[in-house]
């Protein structure tokens, strides 16, 4: 039996329906955080998804040293607190340091552990003593099976709010695979697991000085993710792709997500019923 966690006032896992993380790879601005967050709102209510919005206050691993990172975690932490508290969504963002964890659990409702930091044990135990959800990445260089030890080290904390997000394997240069065995695998620890659909159509460094995309396959990677049973769906939107500051290329169009999310919704509701 997966177990159940509660975000804020969207329950994932057990055998609640789909939900969905999203929103614009980074905090572009307090203005454009806002309506993004508010245009997914009214998107998620049209369709009858749960929604837990995601936008990075820091991108610390982007590919250039030029890259657009983000508004830093103070100005950041403040526009995703107004989110939450303007629209009632739950927040989730990338921690990357110890020394973040402490003001970040005063605002978001979900940790984010970064894949390339999964294994970082000092950062998986000072996240998880917050008692907060913590919601860990697999390494694009792990196999599923290894994310039994990262519950490991949170569980050791008293900590079971734990959800498992996979986002690909390293697939020669510049590419990424997703085995649809990991969702099964990772489940089977008893947490929720949630698939990150963008991510894993990214083409990491593939242009160079940035990461390239092929955001026209995200949906048939979420519709067998969704088949396999997976309890959420992680996805990068943007109004406009082609402007985004970060990851435009495998981020979903805002434009094209209700008519993704009724079939994705359609796919969870017989796996639900099976």
């Amino acid at each position: 039996m997966i177990r159940e966690i509660s975000v804020g006032n969207v329950k994932i896992g057990g055998n609640r329906p789909l939900v969905l993380v999203a929103g614009p790879c980074v905090i572009e601005n307090e203005t454009a955080t806002l309506r993004h967050a508010e245009r997914l709102m009214s998107i998620c209510n049209g369709v009858g998804i749960p929604l837990i919005f995601k936008a990075s206050y820091d991108k610390a691993n982007r590919t250039s040293v030029t890259a657009f990172r983000g508004p830093g975690m103070e100005e950041g932490l403040r526009i995703l607190a107004k989110v939450k508290e303007s629209l009632g969504v739950p927040v989730l963002s990338d921690i990357h340091s110890i020394e973040q964890v402490e003001p970040a659990a005063d605002v978001l409702d979900v940790l984010q552990i970064p894949a390339f930091l999964c294994r970082q044990t000092d950062l998986l135990v000072a996240a998880a003593k917050t008692g907060k959800v913590i919601n860990v990445k697999k390494g694009q260089f792990l196999a599923p099976w290894d994310m039994k030890n990262v519950v490991g080290k949170i569980r050791a904390c008293e900590n079971e709010n734990i959800i498992l997000t996979e986002r690909g394997a390293s697939f020669g240069y510049n590419n990424l695979v997703v085995d649809m065995r990991s969702f099964p695998i990772m489940r089977s620890t008893g947490y929720p697991v949630i698939f990150d659909a963008t991510h894993s159509v990214q083409l990491p460094g593939g242009e160079g000085t940035s990461s390239g995309g092929q955001r026209e396959y995200v949906e048939f990677l979420s519709r067998a993710a969704v088949a396999a049973g997976v309890d959420g769906v992680f996805m990068e939107v943007h109004e406009a792709p082609e402007q985004a500051l970060c990851d435009g290329p495998n981020s979903v169009r805002l434009d094209d997500l209700p008519a993704l999310l009724n079939k994705l919704k359609a796919i969870d509701a017989i796996v639900k019923q099976a």
